[in-house]
């Protein structure tokens, strides 16, 4: 299934935005200075409009893409069209790492959820420095597994647990997120709408809207609005998992 594209991306010349962008992204923090700056010259800047898409399957890329401003959907397609979000990219997350040791073509779908800046590093520079540095292929290495136990984590969920123990999981672990940013503790702001909430735990709509208005009923969480949730009782919401 294909992405709609909506009016064509704005790149323009690395500056700020570029050092701004690489100094967000923490397996870049090894590099020194003159890598740094090595890394902002073969890189430019990209702005995206909400829903446009920034690749889309089949696409041949040897770049790195990091989120500088905005958020980022990562999405695969059945052949129906039916869609599986895996996983949400924020500031500083990145996607494409895997150009980065083969010549891999994309599978995946990305699209921007809200105006979005993304800074596109040459592949070759990343793998020039990695020849020269190997703990930075070491940290690319750990990233890549961490997704792969996200991966493997989202499969078991799928699986063994039933609807109100992945949207009870998934609305805490949001929460955990959230509050690493400095928000209040027990309000919550989804990052994606409730249809992509819905897909991204495997269910409906409708059975999300249902779950979370008895849970509400239960007095563990309040909606106050289309994307903010306050969560009343955190332990009863872990208690499902347990």
């Amino acid at each position: 299934m294909e992405c709609n594209h909506h009016r064509p991306s704005k790149p323009y010349v690395p500056g700020q935005a570029s050092a701004l962008c690489i100094n967000n992204v923490p397996i870049l923090d090894i590099l020194s200075p003159e890598e740094k700056i090595e890394v902002m010259n073969a890189s430019i800047s990209k702005q995206y409009t909400k829903g446009e898409a920034i690749f889309s399957p089949g696409h041949s890329s040897a770049n790195l893409w990091i989120v500088h401003r905005g958020s980022v959907k990562i999405s695969r397609f059945s052949p129906a069209g039916k869609e599986q979000i895996v996983r949400i990219l924020s500031p500083g997350d990145f996607t494409g790492e895997l150009s980065l040791f083969s010549h891999a073509i994309l599978t995946n779908t990305a699209e921007a959820l809200e105006p979005t800046e993304i800074c596109l590093i040459q592949g070759k520079v990343i793998s020039d420095l990695m020849l020269r540095n190997p703990q930075i292929a070491i940290k690319f290495l750990e990233k890549y597994t961490e997704r792969i136990e996200m991966a493997e984590d989202k499969l078991e969920q799928l699986t063994l647990y039933d609807v109100e123990q992945r949207i009870a999981k998934v609305l805490m672990e949001m929460l955990h997120d959230q509050q690493n940013d400095h928000l209040q503790d027990n309000v919550l702001i989804l990052p994606v709408s409730k249809k992509d909430l819905a897909v991204m735990i495997g269910t409906t709509q409708e059975s999300l809207s249902r779950k979370l208005a008895l849970f509400q009923e239960r007095g563990w969480i309040k909606l106050t609005g289309q994307r903010q949730i306050i969560i009343v009782d955190q332990t009863s919401l872990k208690q499902l998992n347990e």
